[in-house]
């Protein structure tokens, strides 16, 4: 994992030359995956949220699950990052380098949005980065839905065509009224492109 580690601290447009202490020194230095993300968070983030497979039944800050996600001063000290705690929801951290340039009143260049911009643009290169070392794979199996699948698939494109039909009969019956501000042609197609599952 040393190599690893090196080449992406290598290639680390910000890396400023210090080379993190490793958390395991024996047999042999290895630096945690929770290193490598400390990187590219800004220093000023604190962030206390929970995982999103986490259970209730788990309490502290040290859970079996490592659910409890404590960020202090820009370092993840426990938890797992998932969707959830990165950026699909309010409080995530995304949100969190988003939004403290705002709460807090300070003019920094590491918070806000140009950091959230960059907090992304450094995410993705360190998975396209994992991915190119660690490989990633699919079979065609994979890209194949099963039955079950393929049924509601079919089911809601055949009723999606039934609701196209019903359209297009009103349309060429002079049924359809037109909507405010459109024409009658407008108001079809806008007609249309509200069916659920239907593509143009």
């Amino acid at each position: 994992m040393q190599d690893v580690f090196m080449n992406i601290l290598m290639w680390w447009e910000d890396f400023d030359g210090k080379v993190p202490t490793p958390t395991i020194l024996k047999p042999r230095p290895l630096w945690t995956g929770k290193q490598v993300f400390n990187l590219i968070i800004p220093k000023q983030i604190n962030l206390i949220r929970t995982a999103a497979w986490h259970s209730e039944t788990e309490t502290g800050h040290l859970t079996p699950g490592d659910t409890q996600v404590r960020i202090e001063k820009g370092e993840v000290i426990t938890g797992t990052l998932c969707k959830k705690t990165l950026g699909a929801s309010t409080g995530s951290l995304i949100h969190v380098i988003w939004c403290v340039f705002w709460t807090t009143g300070i003019f920094s260049l590491e918070v806000g949005p140009d950091a959230a911009r960059k907090f992304l643009g450094h995410t993705q290169w360190l998975v396209n980065y994992w991915l190119l070392q660690q490989g990633f794979s699919i079979g065609i199996g994979d890209t194949i839905a099963d039955a079950a699948t393929m049924e509601t698939i079919n089911e809601t494109i055949s009723k999606a065509k039934n609701e196209v039909k019903e359209l297009i009969r009103a349309a060429q019956d002079k049924q359809l009224e037109a909507e405010p501000g459109r024409t009658m042609m407008e108001s079809f197609e806008n007609r249309v492109n509200q069916v659920p599952g239907f593509v143009l």
